[in-house]
């Protein structure tokens, strides 16, 4: 899996990436304090300008990435149309002075017998029970209220939440998911939903019967049967003894056994310093795929009893017999949505090396969701809506990602790379306002030279000031984190750069996004997702025209 197309510094587009680089563009390890600028940092402040080389008057520039070493998104290729048009809007001509890319609709949706909306076709990654998450939740889940989009309230969060009232599976209390919801619902209108994700633990704890009892359809409850950074429950480190002795008391694996004599001996010599809360497996008492389909379509009535009417599922980068039950199980239980998570996909804490060697690639996996939901339509089924995950970060990933699922897949799922304009938002908003910083978790005392070389107040900073200004007034914006001005920045240079691409392959509405719109960059590539070689894609209708 091999891929030549990133660097650590890109000289056209004047960014530097601080480690390195990942199939995604993003550093292998992304920091919440980290001082720039890698694309996606510098995208979060400048926005849409990042799209083109810099120095404008002063350069030229030629792409690098023409050479595809290796099975990755980055070996697909864009195919460019040089006539005709697609999906116009009914409002709109064919002329040319119609079919300009500001007018390409990104508005997408998903759903069975309720639709949910989205103004882009994107939603966050699983934000759960990680520091991170909790720390910086504001301003991504106003960053996606705001945009228009899905946020996903991940594992855990009541779980680990000492101040949450847990007795006998029955929930009285979760202040930290309260909130969670509070500050998305506050702002995302029609578009977008909160989806709530649950494991073991979750299930055990009745966050479903909480969830279904306080906030009734506002919620999507999601199942999960994995990720693709692991293929084991998720994890978070504790540096606290007492904090660690709760958690197993709350029912989750500690390790090491906080409870220990000789344990907590090592702890106060400062041998050992933390202690990592797992959760715990699913489907271990399960041994035929029929189980398992019993299983499934259990919890699915069983929710549906509680009155949720919007139910999705999330699966990891197992193999090709996991995906396929998790595509068949998921259409015939008519769920809203399937989220195919490959490996590569990021995380807050995973083991680095299972990270490394286990699951199916993301590109070879979402193919091979293709094949498998198009045998289901066959049939004559309705499949399952599909958003895919795993190692997104830029427009062409996004295009490309919709194109090799479609017409199944309607949203791409990023995690980390709409992680980053939270940080760097509330880095700045802590060092612009010292008297937040500790409140907000800001990392920053004063702006590094990445920031300044922008500006000095956000309405310099941020390219999105404006915009986020006018949609919720001038007097609500003191209200708005500045990570969520980020996050709607970045937003809107990943919408333009995928409206760019979809005017190139004169597309002019979502669903006129097609696997036709792909080519391979080797053959090898060609080979594992069934899109054709540069050469061999149309060349049978290109020999009609010199034909005719």
């Amino acid at each position: 899996m091999n891929d030549m197309r990133f660097s650590k510094a890109n000289d056209v587009l004047g960014t530097t990436n601080r480690g390195n680089p990942a199939e995604s563009g993003l550093c292998t390890l992304c920091r919440a304090d980290c001082q720039g600028k890698c694309e996606t940092f510098l995208s979060s402040l400048v926005g849409r300008s990042i799209l083109y080389p810099r120095n404008f008057g002063l350069v030229t520039a030629g792409a690098n990435n023409t050479t595809h070493v290796g099975v990755s998104y980055n070996a697909l290729r864009i195919q460019g149309r040089a006539y005709g048009v697609q999906g116009v809007a009914p409002d709109l001509s064919t002329d040319p002075d119609d079919c300009i890319f500001p007018n390409v609709s990104l508005e997408t949706s998903f759903g069975r017998e309720i639709k949910t909306k989205s103004r882009i076709p994107l939603m966050t990654g699983a934000l759960g029970s990680t520091f991170i998450a909790e720390k910086y939740w504001n301003s991504f889940a106003i960053g996606a209220a705001l945009v228009g989009i899905p946020v996903v309230v991940g594992e855990n969060v009541v779980g680990v939440d000492r101040n949450s009232v847990i007795a006998k599976g029955k929930i009285s209390k979760a202040p930290e998911l309260e909130r969670r919801i509070a500050s998305y619902t506050r702002y995302n209108g029609d578009y977008g939903a909160i989806i709530v994700q649950m494991n073991v633990e979750d299930t055990r704890n009745g966050v479903a019967e909480y969830i279904a009892q306080k906030y009734g359809d506002q919620c999507i409850i999601e199942l999960k049967w994995g990720q693709g950074a692991k293929d084991i429950g998720g994890e978070i480190q504790v540096t606290s003894l007492e904090y660690a002795k709760f958690l197993k008391n709350r029912g989750y694996i500690v390790d090491p056994d906080p409870e220990k004599e000789w344990v907590q001996a090592a702890f106060a010599k400062g041998a050992i310093t933390s202690f990592a809360r797992h959760s715990r497996l699913g489907g271990t008492n399960l041994s035929k795929v029929e189980q398992v389909r019993e299983d499934f379509m259990k919890t699915v009535d069983y929710l549906r009893s509680l009155g949720v009417r919007r139910i999705s599922l999330k699966t990891g980068a197992y193999g090709m017999e996991e995906l396929a039950m998790a595509i068949k199980f998921a259409t015939e239980a008519k769920l809203d949505l399937l989220t195919i998570d490959g490996a590569g996909g990021g995380t807050g804490m995973s083991p680095w090396n299972m990270m490394q060697s286990w699951g199916v690639p993301s590109i070879i996996l979402h193919a091979k969701a293709h094949e498998y939901a198009s045998i289901l339509a066959a049939r004559g089924q309705q499949a399952v809506d599909l958003s895919f995950a795993g190692g997104f970060a830029l427009e062409d990933h996004i295009f490309k990602a919709l194109a090799l699922g479609a017409p199944f897949t309607k949203l791409v799922c990023m995690g980390r790379a709409i992680m980053i304009p939270g940080f760097v938002g509330t880095n700045i908003e802590g060092a612009l306002h010292p008297e937040r910083r500790e409140n907000i978790f800001g990392n920053w005392e004063q702006l590094p030279k990445t920031v300044q070389d922008i500006g000095d107040s956000p309405e310099q900073i941020f390219a999105g000031y404006y915009d986020v200004q006018e949609k919720v007034g001038k007097k609500e914006m003191k209200n708005i984190p500045y990570g969520a001005i980020a996050f709607w920045t970045l937003a809107d240079k990943l919408a333009c750069g995928l409206q760019q691409l979809m005017a190139g392959a004169r597309k002019f509405s979502m669903d006129r996004i097609s696997r036709s719109d792909l080519f391979s960059g080797n053959r090898e590539t060609a080979q594992e997702t069934g899109i054709p070689y540069v050469s061999e894609a149309n060349d049978e209708t290109a020999k009609k025209i010199l034909a005719s």
